[in-house]
């Protein structure tokens, strides 16, 4: 049954990158697809969005130059986790693509639930986790 919740879903995630050119070519080795968008079409983009997992959900990287006034420009803020499948694979693959490790892969009690994060190459935090609520939730 669905319930009514101010919050809905996840959206969109935005990432700042000072070379969106290169932020592009990282995610597009690391999550195997290209973005479905860049803004402008033409010249030197400004932003650009990636469609990924189940819900097609949207990852978008913002040109660092169009971040708000006091934006701290190293790892810090909220923290997003992705659910993935593998969680020690995808981690050591974020690794060997140059990611450096925030937070070691960690046990979440005894319910299945296993997170871990990384910084990219761009400064951002990139939290996965193995979640058995998102699974279910997914199956259903």
């Amino acid at each position: 049954m669905a319930q009514s919740s101010n919050l809905r879903g996840l959206s969109t995630i935005n990432f700042y990158a000072d070379d969106l050119l290169e932020a592009k070519a990282w995610y597009s080795r690391f999550l195997g697809v290209e973005p479905y968008f860049a803004f402008p079409q033409e010249g030197p983009p400004a932003y650009i969005e990636f469609r990924i997992g189940d819900y097609q959900h949207e990852l978008g990287f913002i040109d660092r130059k169009y971040a708000p006034k006091g934006s701290v420009t190293g790892p810090g803020g909220a923290l997003t986790y992705w659910h993935v499948d593998h969680l020690e694979a995808v981690y050591n693959r974020l690794l060997e693509l140059g990611a450096t490790e925030y937070e070691p892969i960690t046990k979440r009690g005894n319910s299945g639930f296993v997170t871990a994060s990384v910084v990219d190459p761009f400064g951002n935090v990139l939290g996965i986790m193995y979640n058995p609520h998102y699974l279910e939730v997914l199956n259903k």
